[in-house]
């Protein structure tokens, strides 16, 4: 029997632009699956928090999987082929995370849709994700796909310029929110995550972030 053999249904559905999709609950069946995956990942490719150009440490800590790896440090945003801390390629992405995203994609028309990376962020209570919008791909067209595991988040969705107006979405455990084509290129963050506890993930908020960066 396949993983998904369905796609939401309207009710589980919601538009937030044109391009751009929340599924609630799509990843809940896969959950248990996604933290043993992020649980090897992090074996191999531990957790770290990187500097920014600027010089300042990003209070989520982060890792990857895939061909390449996103990093930063004093010399900028980039895609890495080798973890700069093991000196060795990052891990495969997991066959369940492939599936996923593929899935999720298909369900909102992005079909087709195979990254070929996955950071890997780990959230605890107060850290955030300031306002941004990812450049560093090739093709800004092809979706990002965001996956929430364990503690809830206030996701923040802007517009193309940064000062736009930003929607503020409530994030829970499964939900995934994919963003293309006209959407691609929209800032978006992470408020503070709340103090909390998780039956799957303790105190912690994990995020599966699925790009094609080549």
């Amino acid at each position: 029997m396949p993983l998904f053999d369905t796609v939401p249904s309207i009710a589980t559905r919601e538009e937030l632009a044109p391009g751009a999709w929340l599924l609630h609950g799509f990843a809940l069946d896969q959950a248990g699956a996604l933290l043993a995956g992020i649980g090897r990942i992090a074996e191999q490719s531990p957790f770290r928090n990187l500097v920014t150009p600027g010089g300042k440490t990003m209070s989520v800590a982060m890792t990857n999987c895939g061909a390449v790896g996103w990093h930063s440090d004093r010399r900028g945003y980039r895609y890495v082929e080798l973890d700069p801390v093991t000196g060795r390629p990052w891990p495969k992405l997991p066959a369940s995370f492939a599936r996923l995203a593929h899935a999720a994609a298909a369900a909102v028309r992005f079909d087709d849709y195979m990254p070929d990376v996955c950071l890997v962020n780990r959230y605890a209570a107060g850290t955030r994700l300031t306002l941004h919008r990812d450049h560093d791909e090739r093709d800004r067209c092809a979706p990002i796909m965001s996956v929430s595991l364990g503690l809830p988040a206030t996701f923040l969705f802007g517009g193309l310029v940064r000062a736009d107006p930003q929607r503020r979405i409530r994030l829970g455990h499964g939900d995934v929110v994919v963003w293309g084509g006209p959407s691609r290129m929209r800032y978006h963050g992470i408020q503070p995550v709340k103090p909390g506890e998780h039956p799957l993930t303790g105190a912690y908020r994990f995020n599966l972030t699925f790009r094609i960066a080549r």
